[in-house]
């Protein structure tokens, strides 16, 4: 066998020792004859390293369990024509704001139900209702008031105004068109003289031209800073600002700071929400589909096992020691990529997609098993008819499984998180059986033959 061969057969050995650790369950403190309390969790070997991360399957909604909210939008003072940009807009602020706490595949979906807009998110591993609410930041609305002309500019009861406004501006305060919408970027800065952190606004060029317009009109007037429906700061405008930059002093502590710099970063949004659901969702019904499809999964890889067997001989057999290959690793790039913030998600589509693949991995070596036996019946040897029909059936491998790939990318552009799910799976499951039917298989075939 040449050396480079060689070097890939062991090369594969070793990958396949290491999937199979990665993907050893926790056994922690077992005895195995003299040694005690042997500790093999890899999770523990990570730790080792310090890398603070576990190597665990991160399970979706409908295998984990969670939370799903039901909000409400509060369309009243959006035009009707601009309803369905207002809701997908806040779909996308809502999005972009769980993405930046690293709950894992959230799924956001916009509804209209009886005339009334509605935003569905469902947060796996999220049990607590209002730790929910609170990652979302439904509230986090920021707006600036200034005084009315008169008091006839009186635009409501002093109860429908914010908490606080009635008291800094009177009864005639009214709403400025300068919003959190209107923002470019904030970031946690510290004052000067105090040393407390700060939430410093730096505004795009439209809201600069805003509030340097707010701040013209209001020299030597107080303009009150709204957050969350409550009035955090008023301070009295002692010249015109044209540079389209604030600060926000609220006396907050540094974690506090933070976080609304990150929930306005994450963007404002356009209309104000209310919670119309709520409910914790628990796995028990994902863990009773999950056994199943694993016990279909288990069948069918034996059925398929069986087959190539009886059908190929030696051939199907080195076959199916590849495909053991194929699961491990693919396995091991799940639990892998949950040491990045980009894990992948495992929910009931996922699996789904993960056992097609496990089919498809099956074709190509069929295609290849196929045209090895066309060269053999043209009278050519065993090692030459191997290496031929590697060869010549690499292109319809190729082209059929780029196929694949592109309808993967299309679904996982397009879709929702679920389908998003299955996209990924399956094309991560398509890439590693190019790899293992093409390079683990002709591995094993040549080690094999040679012997």
């Amino acid at each position: 066998m040449r050396g480079n061969s060689r070097f890939l057969f062991w090369l594969i050995i070793l990958l396949t020792l290491l999937s199979v650790f990665i993907n050893l369950p926790n056994l922690q403190k077992i005895s195995l004859g003299p040694v005690k309390n042997l500790d093999i969790d890899p999770s523990s070997v990570l730790r080792t390293f310090r890398i603070g991360k576990n190597l665990e399957f991160r399970r979706g909604l409908d295998l984990e369990g969670g939370t799903s909210i039901t909000f409400k939008a509060d369309m009243s003072d959006v035009p009707k024509d601009q309803m369905p940009d207002a809701l997908n807009s806040a779909k996308t602020v809502i999005e972009r704001r769980i993405n930046l706490f690293g709950v894992s595949e959230p799924v956001i979906q916009t509804a209209a139900v009886n005339g009334d807009s509605r935003i569905i998110v469902e947060l796996p591993g999220v049990t607590d209702v209002n730790q929910a609410i609170n990652l979302i930041g439904t509230t986090a609305q920021l707006s600036f008031w200034e005084q009315g002309a008169s008091e006839s500019a009186r635009q409501a009861s002093p109860s429908a105004y914010p908490l606080g406004i009635v008291e800094v501006l009177g009864q005639n305060a009214k709403k400025t068109d300068l919003s959190g919408g209107d923002l470019q970027r904030s970031s946690v800065t510290f004052d000067q003289n105090t040393g407390n952190p700060q939430v410093q606004l730096v505004f795009s060029g439209k809201g600069a031209e805003k509030f340097a317009d707010i701040t013209k009109r209001n020299v030597n007037k107080i303009v009150a800073i709204v957050l969350d429906n409550q009035v955090i700061e008023a301070p009295r405008v002692n010249q015109a600002i044209l540079t389209g930059n604030a600060v926000i002093t609220g006396g907050f502590v540094l974690a506090q700071a933070k976080l609304l710099s990150t929930e306005l970063n994450a963007g404002a949004l356009p209309v104000p929400f209310s919670v119309l659901e709520q409910r914790v969702i628990g796995p028990t019904l994902g863990i009773e589909s999950l056994k199943k499809s694993l016990l279909a999964g288990v069948i069918g890889f034996l059925i398929i096992v069986i087959f190539m067997s009886i059908l190929y001989g030696r051939l199907g057999i080195v076959a199916s020691l590849a495909l053991v290959v194929y699961a491990l690793l693919v396995l091991s790039i799940f639990k892998i990529s949950n040491l990045t913030p980009y894990g992948i998600t495992l929910t009931l589509s996922g699996i789904a997609g993960f056992i097609l693949s496990i089919g498809m991995a099956v074709d190509a070596n069929i295609l290849i098993f196929e045209r090895i036996k066309e060269e053999k019946r043209l009278g050519k040897r065993q090692e030459e008819s191997i290496e031929i029909g590697f060869s010549r059936a690499w292109p319809s491998i190729r082209d059929s499984n780029i196929s694949t790939l592109i309808t993967s990318a299309i679904l996982y552009e397009f879709g929702t998180g679920v389908v998003k799910g299955f996209a990924l799976v399956l094309a991560i499951g398509v890439l590693v059986s190019m790899f293992s039917a093409i390079v683990v298989t002709r591995t094993f075939l040549r080690f094999f033959y040679e012997k």
